[in-house]
């Protein structure tokens, strides 16, 4: 049997916590959008809250309800892909979360695509191109990015709010 330290869900459950606590735990989840953990809390926090997916889903449930301008501020809070990753205000989870995927290691040809992408990307869809990099590697990236480069914006805005809250969910899982 192997010994694995408890995760934060099982030592300090969601519903246990008081507003600042749950805010600083959880604010982050979000790329750098703790009003996201603000208005769950707002909205209650009961212990049906308590496991990783529970909490992706209510706190999807915020960003779904919130006006448009509100999500693309979110969309706006995250970093570009490899382009410009020394560059960028990284968090922790996003410089690991592109590590991971190997966005660090990309060649020159990989890197100059990247920012080519990134900047079309941007100026088509005025936010950074948003992908849950965990489990997919430089390449299955760069070919959803070139994908979807060329979507329609409302069709596009929709995938980047999906790809958040894979991101979002994946984070509260790794807790």
């Amino acid at each position: 049997m192997t010994n694995t330290a408890p995760s934060l869900f099982e030592t300090r459950p969601p519903s246990t916590l008081a507003e600042s606590a749950f805010v600083s735990r959880y604010g982050w989840v979000y790329e750098h959008s703790p009003w996201v953990a603000h208005k769950l809390y707002e909205r209650g926090i009961s212990s049906a809250l308590d496991t990783p997916t529970a909490l992706a889903d209510a706190m999807a449930a915020v960003v779904n309800g919130a006006v448009d301008a509100d999500k693309l501020s979110l969309l706006r809070a995250h970093p570009d892909l490899a382009g410009k990753l020394a560059l960028a205000d990284l968090t922790a989870s996003s410089q690991s979360e592109q590590k991971g995927a190997g966005l660090d290691q990309c060649s020159a040809d990989e890197l100059a695509r990247f920012t080519e992408l990134n900047d079309t990307y941007k100026q088509k869809f005025g936010f950074p191109f948003i992908f849950a990099v965990k489990g997919f590697d430089r390449a299955d990236i760069l070919s959803a990015f070139e994908r979807r480069v060329k979507n329609d914006p409302e069709a596009e805005f929709n995938e980047a709010i999906g790809q958040v809250h894979r991101i979002a969910k994946l984070r509260l899982e790794d807790l």
